[in-house]
């Protein structure tokens, strides 16, 4: 009798407990809430796919048909496939070689530019020079200056190197993040123990091998950070490839793509061409 009294009272516990944590869960939120909430993520949601979708149904359509049927539905003749082929093989498959140039500019400029952002946070949080407060304050202003700000000056130092119009010339300034620098000096600063590169040194290890051991792992929350700012910064970068090139060949898919786009005044095929290639550029993106 006594285990079976002791074990209804704690039936009565644990379902006592379960309503007091449902009732905390559910504290300040009310019916109305929810739905205001659940409104808003939905205008956000729609704010993000409503182009994707608009993109699709304009990449399935002919020239004459872009203009001519609702744009958010699909025209009686669906060309989608056509339009795509016309893409990846319009001049001598022009646009393969600009996807390619993006991974190229993106992919190693991210990639590069996450691994010196990292070395210059970490020197600047874990050795103490003079003068590194005063660089740390001009990375701060870095930060400030905008990308359009530099491209001129840019264009015309390499121009004077004799590298405008090459890889190189959108590559070596992707390579540059102020941000990422100012945020790996911080992350470092915070979780980075002196003591365990101390005891690191104390067994023998080199200050690159500390780094490249103990520092880059514990800045990994951060260098992922980073390289998905850089990324995104350098694949959606405009201005600077648009200044620094002159060569179609040399192009990033975005350059590449408003190339088209100018020419829809005088060949109005490059319409399909142009909402074709936003499709695969689109697709292609999401995919990596």
């Amino acid at each position: 009798m006594t285990t079976t009294t002791a074990s209804k009272a704690a039936t009565r516990a644990a379902r006592a407990a379960g309503t007091a944590d449902h009732a905390n869960r559910s504290a300040g939120r009310s019916a109305a809430m929810t739905i205001v909430v659940t409104g808003l993520l939905v205008i956000v949601a729609l704010y993000f796919i409503v182009p994707v979708y608009w993109v699709f149904v304009a990449a399935s359509k002919t020239t004459e048909d872009l203009f001519s049927s609702f744009g958010f539905w699909f025209a009686p003749n669906f060309a989608l496939w056509e339009n795509l082929s016309q893409v990846v093989t319009y001049d001598n498959g022009i646009f393969v070689r600009w996807f390619l140039n993006s991974v190229l500019y993106a992919g190693v400029g991210a990639l590069l530019a996450t691994y010196l952002a990292a070395a210059g946070g970490y020197a600047l949080a874990k050795y103490k020079f003079k003068g590194s407060n005063v660089i740390f304050g001009i990375i701060l202003g870095g930060v400030l200056v905008p990308g359009t700000a530099t491209a001129l000056p840019l264009f015309l130092l390499f121009s004077q190197l004799g590298l405008a119009n090459t890889y190189w010339s959108v590559l070596i300034p992707s390579l540059v993040s102020p941000f990422g620098l100012f945020l790996c000096r911080i992350y470092a600063d915070a979780t980075v123990d002196d003591a365990l590169l101390e005891a690191a040194r104390l067994d023998g290890a080199s200050e690159l091998r500390i780094f490249h051991t103990v520092g880059l792992n514990i800045l990994t929350p951060a260098l992922v950070t980073v390289f998905l700012f850089q990324l995104i910064g350098i694949w959606n970068n405009y201005f600077l490839p648009l200044v620094m090139l002159a060569d179609s060949q040399l192009y990033p898919i975005t350059l590449g793509l408003n190339n088209w786009l100018g020419q829809v005044d005088r060949l109005p095929e490059f319409y399909e061409l142009t909402t074709g290639g936003v499709l695969l550029s689109v697709i292609r993106w999401s995919s990596r």
